[in-house]
């Protein structure tokens, strides 16, 4: 009988130990990322050091077919380097029903707790593309939040590798926070969907201003 009762402190004391690791590794995650936004010198002078962007990528129609009375539009999308328009880091193509296609992105932009120079800055993630018969959640992945995306694997190299992917397994979940993301120093992350009837022959390049509103300009293809 005491052996049960030895025994039973015993798993109680592991439970409990076990309890208390977690919700310190929890509390500690969860500090980290708030003194990484408010604290960290590097953080700020990275994004301050971000250019103006203006094109960020591009689609064209490679396919139009029509089945069973049913548009189906293959389209190829190319994301571009910042540094480089001709450089492509990220082609995928995709078929989706209709001419009308919508490419959506998470923008954040950021206040002047974040930005030493005062100046607008911004970056982006794409998400999905979708066809105007295609429910928006069940678009077609384009980049994946949680993840550094290509376009920014330079921007934060001067923090270390935890710190940029705490930073990034993280920037997106602020979004339905206002009062974090005003304590942050960010003015918003939000949606930008744009979208258009594409057609064979015509390039649609992506653009994005200071402000971090995305759209597309349209023009013939070479």
């Amino acid at each position: 009988m005491k052996i049960k009762k030895v025994f039973s402190y015993a798993l109680a004391g592991l439970f409990a130990v076990g309890f208390l690791y977690f919700a310190r590794s929890w509390y500690f995650g969860s500090k980290t990322i708030h003194e990484l936004l408010t604290e960290n010198k590097r953080l700020k002078q990275a994004i301050t050091n971000l250019t103006q962007e203006e094109q960020i990528g591009y689609a064209k129609v490679i396919e139009q077919r029509t089945i069973e009375g049913r548009v189906f539009t293959t389209i190829k999308f190319v994301e571009t380097a910042r540094d480089d328009k001709l450089k492509k880091i990220l082609e995928k193509d995709y078929t989706v029903e209709g001419d009308i296609i919508h490419f959506d992105a998470l923008i954040v932009k950021f206040g002047d707790k974040m930005v030493m120079d005062g100046k607008e800055k911004a970056i982006y993630l794409w998400r999905r593309v979708y066809g105007e018969k295609t429910a928006p959640e069940r678009g077609l992945p384009i980049e994946q939040a949680g993840k550094e995306p290509l376009r920014y694997n330079d921007v934060l190299k001067i923090l270390p590798t935890k710190q940029r992917d705490l930073f990034w397994s993280n920037i997106w979940d602020l979004a339905n926070d206002p009062d974090k993301l005003k304590q942050y120093g960010i003015k918003a992350i939000y949606g930008n969907v744009v979208y258009s009837r594409l057609t064979k022959g015509f390039v649609y390049i992506f653009k994005i201003n200071p402000a971090g509103q995305v759209h597309p300009e349209v023009v013939p293809e070479m």
